[in-house]
């Protein structure tokens, strides 16, 4: 599987998009007015504790508190069991935290005492005492050789000590390291250029805790172009261009210091076509902010986010198969199982997810749909969960949401429907004009009345619903006029006494 990343930057707009085989998997966007702060560290101030949900909210200098939960606190879990959260935070409390979501919707960001600090390999993490591996790798005997390389690199490190004015250790006594899947093969000098670069990055760290005052940032995480080189580059991963000369010589000159066996292949873009071009990412990221998603087959998926839940509808639409009813749904719900999987990285879709694949009264071919759907799941960056088909024929899954989705980044909801995706017929609407007239009707004193509206409802009442407004008129005593408002959407209205 060849594999290359586009990386799209402007002075207001970085775009990364992860292209496997010519089709584009994932995009990731960051933008100069808002960009994301997940892995961001902060010295907070407690605002709230709240005892009864064991959380507490904490002022970090956002547009809305952030959220911080009892487990995510390393004092309250320093012995193996919880602590009360009113025993550790009092309101007016400073605390240092680290975002681990950004604020999604109407929630603010999600905070942890547990600080980490990422490099290439390896993920620092001054509150865990002991060296983690990536569930990604599941080599038992690379699993070993892996923490035992780690465990030697960090006393080889550890003999060469970082010179320092105030003798402050560069790692904290019982500090422990997480191994990332990419880490999978890498050798000794890797992870000793890592540990080093980690060593100098937690001292900067510490000092700047030590003089940063209530709500300021303390540590930003890298730009997207340059976090991209450092999270998403794999063996795989064929070519990394960019096109904007000035973000290449940063990324370069990164690579160059903490990640050699990328540099080789980075490459800068001058080409006058656009780098979204080349692949046809800027169609294929229209195509994913629609609920509808075409199979090749024929068959069709329909995709609904909601505020509690992702839910993906898989249907046969103009596919009809060759041989049976059975054979074609299968080859419906496998299709749609490699899409899906591809679906959820391209939208970030998080949270809880519901698949409603085509029932199948066949348990192999649950199995083989199933497993597929896995297979897809396996290449996905974010940590997920699956179930097995229900009695309901449904499957329920979970996929870590750390940031906005693509829609939620690039879209709105609708001011003509408030994001439900529907609005009031003309029919709907005529009939709430009548009721309006009558209720004014009954307080108020007037001689004419005055309705305002959109052309389709107003044409209505004068058409289809003329008899209807005549008997209207005639029970009131009182004459009816409208008036056409090319500003009004269909669902608005205004009744005005004359």
């Amino acid at each position: 599987m060849s594999e290359e990343i586009l990386i799209n930057v402007t002075p207001v707009e970085t775009r990364v998009a992860v292209v496997e085989n010519g089709m584009l998997q994932e995009v990731y966007i960051e933008r100069a007015s808002r960009r994301g702060i997940v892995g961001n560290i902060y010295k907070g101030k407690v605002v709230r504790v709240l005892p009864g949900m064991e959380a507490a909210f904490v002022d970090v200098g956002l547009e809305r508190s952030a959220f911080i939960h009892v487990s995510d606190i390393v004092d309250a879990n320093a012995e193996g069991k919880q602590t009360e959260i009113a025993m550790i935070l009092r309101e007016g409390q400073s605390l240092v935290v680290q975002v681990i979501k950004d604020p999604i919707g109407t929630k603010g960001a999600r905070l942890t005492t547990q600080l980490s600090v990422a490099s290439r390999y390896l993920v620092y993490m001054p509150s865990v005492g002991h060296v983690g591996i990536s569930q990604r790798i599941d080599d038992d005997a690379e699993r070993e050789r892996l923490r035992q390389l780690v465990g030697e690199c960090c006393n080889d490190v550890e003999e060469q000590p970082l010179a320092q004015s105030d003798g402050a250790k560069a790692l904290e006594p019982g500090a422990g390291f997480i191994v990332r899947t990419v880490a999978e093969g890498a050798g000794s000098d890797e992870f000793k250029a890592d540990i080093r670069f980690l060593q100098k990055l937690w001292l900067k760290l510490v000092q700047n805790i030590k003089t940063t005052q209530v709500g300021e940032l303390i540590y930003q995480d890298l730009p997207l172009h340059v976090r991209a080189i450092r999270d998403l580059v794999k063996p795989q991963s064929e070519k990394i261009r960019i096109d904007s000369r000035e973000s290449f010589a940063m990324v370069k000159e990164f690579a160059e210091s903490f990640l050699i066996d990328v540099s080789e292949r980075l490459e800068y873009y001058p080409g006058e076509r656009p780098i979204f071009d080349l692949y046809s990412i800027e169609d294929e990221i229209q195509k994913a902010l629609g609920r509808k998603v075409q199979l090749k087959s024929g068959g069709y998926l329909i995709i609904d986010q909601t505020e509690a839940m992702t839910t993906i509808d898989v249907n046969t639409g103009a596919f009809v198969g060759h041989r049976n009813l059975e054979e074609t749904i299968f080859k419906t719900n496998l299709e749609a199982a490699r899409t899906i999987g591809r679906q959820l990285r391209l939208r970030n879709l998080g949270g809880i997810i519901i698949l409603d694949f085509i029932d199948m009264e066949d348990a192999e071919h649950q199995r083989q749909v199933l497993r597929m759907f896995e297979k897809m799941l396996e290449r996905d960056n974010a940590r997920t969960s699956i179930s097995c088909v229900s009695e309901l024929g449904l499957v329920e899954m979970t996929r870590k949401r750390t940031t906005e989705s693509l829609g939620q980044t690039l879209c709105e909801p609708c001011s003509v429907c408030d994001g439900t995706g529907y609005m009031k017929t003309a029919e709907t609407v005529c009939y709430e004009v009548m009721r309006e007239i009558l209720r004014v009707n009954r307080a108020y004193d007037a001689s004419v009345y005055l309705v305002m509206g959109s052309q389709s409802v107003i044409d209505r009442l004068l058409d289809e619903e003329s008899d209807n407004v005549a008997d209207l008129e005639t029970f009131i005593g009182k004459q009816i006029k409208f008036q056409v408002e090319v500003m009004y959407n269909q669902g608005q209205y205004d009744v005005v006494l004359i």
